[in-house]
């Protein structure tokens, strides 16, 4: 199994696509890199629509222990419909590991909403697109730097 890292830097935040995920058969490194760059532009502006064209038609998305959230419909109502959400939404990846040949990837995040979270996500990529998402994540006030503490690599 070879594991591609893909270590996001301030200026690799700035180079997200402004195109919607489209289905693409398997993913490179580089294409998963940009399908979860996009998911995180979409949520960052406001557009669900950008941010649910990464998802299949029947994506199961989850939290634990919350329930699932299930269909790319549901999804783009989760995140924000065409009115958008209340508050603005702000997600950096820290990290994003993926697996061309069992196509899925993990990434570490941090995302602000009504309250600030740093988590792991594990997702699993079908056509090009995010089949499963499932999270799991810590409410904390600390930066990542703090929050991760010592154990960074």
């Amino acid at each position: 199994m070879v594991l591609a890292d893909l270590r996001v830097g301030p200026l690799q935040r700035q180079r997200t696509s402004v195109y919607a995920c489209a289905p693409a058969g398997d993913l490179s490194g580089e294409g998963f890199q940009s399908v979860m760059q996009t998911v995180v532009q979409g949520w960052n502006r406001g557009d669900a629509g950008l941010a649910a064209s990464c998802f299949t038609e029947n994506a199961i998305y989850s939290g634990p222990p919350s329930p699932a959230r299930r269909g790319r419909k549901a999804l783009y109502d989760f995140f924000g419909g065409a009115s958008g959400r209340k508050r603005p939404m702000h997600m950096t990846w820290h990290r994003l590991l993926f697996d061309s040949a069992q196509q899925m990837g993990v990434g570490d995040y941090t995302f602000l909403y009504e309250k600030q979270t740093h988590g792991l996500v594990i997702v699993r990529i079908s056509n090009g697109l995010i089949r499963n998402w499932r999270e799991y994540e810590v409410e904390s006030n600390l930066s990542w730097e703090q929050f991760v503490g010592d154990n960074r690599f």
